[in-house]
């Protein structure tokens, strides 16, 4: 679950995170009422779960009240990659005399939290790794102790050769393991960690990834969860307790099982297609589940192919099969489907879908190519 910026600033606010003052606003009355109580020029800041918004021009520096309003009224409405801006964050504006990257992954190799400090911020820390990785610093985290304040030191002095700055980043450094931890994060970075005129060490932006097994114990972090603010088939996917990721192709993948549905789409790049998506529907043998599925495949106007791939342990091949038929005579489908089916109750399922005009394969080569082809409008590779 990701959480807005000024959530995540609120969030390492109170823990002691120096962080220019900010309101949120949701009409531009709003944010000219925030510009006259901060007093001075602000930013204006769209808050969507998506990268790229200054690019996007959702990000916009206002010297007045009013011109802080005109910023929000042009912000407000408009659209991010797909998602609408429905509130902004008009924050205090800095004076930058440099920019630097804090941030904290959850690393499977090393199974701890990792530090990641550069000082080449305000950019994406990719395209540092990529280019200049000496530019980085790496430091797995032991959680039975914590950051250590030999450790923060460290983190501090990669970033700054002046001590007093140092010493500013490595408290913070520690308030953001502390937030890390505490929100159940998988990720949580500040970018820029800016350093002011002034030479104070200031976190102009904040993000927080959190892992949603972590929901259930921490209710005031779930709380933080804003639905208008994420892809509405991801929404529609979760409530239906599917496992869904919307991507940028044109063929809807239905799978049972997450690896088996890395490797489908996997094979549908390799055949020369793009997946649409992303969904496991599990090990259940609900066909509502199928059901839900498929309408949430096809509500996506991007997807020219449907490809079905089960392989039936605990699955029950029947079971999906009277899912597509019900599923298909409730909302007949306006693209062609695949079907791959093996495994549990297979004969069964393949008698289900012959009576009701459906042909399936129990080859997964054979179907991925297929529906690739039929998406493509042309021939598989």
């Amino acid at each position: 679950m990701n959480i807005h910026e000024y959530q995540a600033k609120d969030i390492l606010r109170k823990l002691g995170v120096p962080i220019p003052a900010g309101e949120i606003a949701t009409t531009p009355d709003e944010a000219e009422a925030i510009a006259r109580r901060i007093g001075s020029e602000v930013v204006v800041k769209a808050q969507v779960h998506a990268g790229g918004r200054g690019k996007a021009g959702g990000v916009k520096l206002a010297k007045t009240p009013q011109e802080a309003r005109e910023k929000a009224a042009a912000i407000l409405g408009m659209q991010i990659k797909g998602l609408t801006v429905m509130k902004v964050l008009v924050t205090a504006a800095s004076e930058i005399a440099s920019e630097a990257y804090a941030g904290i992954i959850l690393d499977r190799a090393t199974k701890k939290p990792v530090f990641m400090v550069s000082p080449a911020g305000g950019i994406d820390i990719e395209e540092v790794a990529a280019t200049t990785p000496e530019k980085i610093l790496k430091l797995p985290i032991d959680t039975r102790f914590g950051l250590m304040p030999f450790q923060a030191m460290r983190l501090g002095f990669f970033l700054y050769d002046d001590l007093a700055k140092a010493r500013a980043a490595s408290k913070i450094m520690q308030q953001l393991y502390t937030a890390f931890m505490q929100s159940g994060c998988s990720l949580a970075e500040i970018n820029p960690l800016i350093v002011d005129k002034a030479g104070q060490v200031i976190a102009l932006d904040a993000k927080m990834g959190i892992d949603d097994n972590e929901l259930d114990r921490r209710p005031e972090i779930a709380a933080l969860r804003d639905e208008t603010a994420e892809e509405p088939s991801e929404v529609d996917a979760r409530n239906a307790n599917l496992t869904f990721i919307k991507l940028e192709g044109n063929v809807g993948c239905c799978v049972n099982g997450a690896g088996l549905a890395m490797a489908t789409m996997d094979l549908v790049k390799y055949y020369g297609g793009e997946p649409a998506n992303f969904l496991d529907i599990g090990g259940s043998s609900n066909p509502e589940k199928v059901v839900n599925a498929l309408r949430i495949i096809t509500s996506d106007p991007s997807v020219k192919a449907i490809l079905f791939n089960i392989f039936g342990g605990i699955t029950r091949t029947d079971d999906v099969a009277n899912g597509i038929v019900t599923a298909t005579k409730m909302n007949p489908l306006k693209v062609p489907i695949v079907i791959r089916l093996t495994g549990t109750n297979e004969e069964i399922a393949m008698k289900i879908l012959s009576e009701n005009g459906f042909s399936a394969s129990s080859d997964m080569d054979e179907a991925v190519k297929k529906a690739v082809a039929l998406a493509t409008g042309g021939q598989a590779a």
